[in-house]
């Protein structure tokens, strides 16, 4: 090869390669994505993740699976997206569980905050109250009232410290002066067993979850969280109609990517979440699990995160709550 024919060699891959990087990125996702959901099936993230895992495979035109890693809090789950390559095929599905880790453990195996890049909030939903179907209690002041009396036999059961739930039971005890024996357990289905079974007696977490066996009569519905009631349990009073105004609180679900996802991937991402959100929304199929459908940019979701650790990592110091 001579020396005009290796320059214009060289000039075409000089062309060739930046075209070819396009046309790469350009094809993203070419093949299926792993959502991780780092808690057990049956549970408010699980259904909610996978409604939204269904309608992102029709954007994205690429399967989009769901994997349960529950364990250590939420983190078990977190860490192996933590860990996955930044290529946007791996994400996590979670809520405010996982952006509080660093306040409710001693030892996090990451920060959160600044070690995933936040792709989309999806929806939020308020918190149901349950109690087991044996008690006799039906109202949340005769609930509050027997807690007081008998606190030796009344625990609060936790699908997670650093959960929705677990915040929303904290209120309860700072607003009506109680002290519960909290009991922490590995995701939602676990800890509404016990308390059906009648092992713990509260239990406070997404309605998505707990409404079914409330109906059945598994376990006995007693307030909701939401400022007005739920148009999915319209028998059930909220806690401000039952005498605690203060007692309002939501959880709400969010995707995240390893830290270093290129950032028109996870643009990519954004679109798609908020596409597959809308349409849960005009099909009602959020609605019917009692969930609002929120739809934003990365950065309205990023600065949403700011606000919700240090509002809860307020709770939790007012609390007197210590990370173990």
């Amino acid at each position: 090869m001579n020396t005009r024919q290796f320059l214009n060699l060289a000039a075409a891959l000089a062309l060739a390669v930046p075209g070819l990087a396009t046309a790469q990125a350009a094809r993203f996702p070419d093949q299926p994505l792993r959502m991780i959901v780092p808690f057990a099936p049956g549970g408010g993230v699980d259904t909610a993740a996978r409604l939204v895992a269904r309608q992102m495979q029709t954007r994205l035109g690429v399967s989009v699976v769901v994997e349960n890693r529950a364990g250590a809090n939420g983190t078990v789950g977190g860490k192996s997206v933590q860990t996955a390559p930044a290529d946007g095929y791996t994400l996590l599905f979670s809520g405010a569980t996982h952006v509080l880790a660093k306040q409710v453990m001693a030892k996090p195996p990451y920060d959160p905050v600044t070690d995933f890049a936040p792709v989309a909030r999806v929806g939020e939903a308020p918190l149901l109250m349950v109690i087991s179907p044996s008690l006799p209690e039906q109202k949340l002041t005769e609930v509050v009232q027997s807690a007081r009396n008998n606190p030796n036999k009344w625990t609060a059961a936790l699908p997670a410290m650093g959960a929705p739930s677990h915040l929303a039971t904290l209120l309860l005890a700072q607003k009506s002066n109680l002290k519960l024996t909290m009991v922490p357990y590995k995701g939602t289905a676990p800890a509404l067993v016990d308390v059906a079974g009648g092992h713990s007696q509260i239990l406070m977490d997404s309605i998505i979850a707990l409404l079914p066996m409330a109906k059945t009569g598994k376990v006995k519905a007693v307030v909701t969280t939401s400022a007005k009631r739920s148009a999915i349990a319209p028998d059930v009073p909220t806690a401000q109609e039952s005498g605690f105004p203060g007692l309002v609180y939501t959880t709400w679900y969010g995707i995240w990517a390893p830290l270093g996802t290129p950032a028109d991937r996870v643009q990519l991402l954004n679109a798609a979440v908020n596409e597959a959100v809308n349409e849960l929304v005009r099909s009602n199929a959020f609605s019917a699990l009692g969930v609002d459908g929120i739809t934003e940019s990365v950065e309205q979701f990023t600065r949403f995160i700011a606000s919700d650790v240090a509002q809860n990592a307020e709770l939790l110091r007012a609390a007197g709550f210590k990370p173990e």
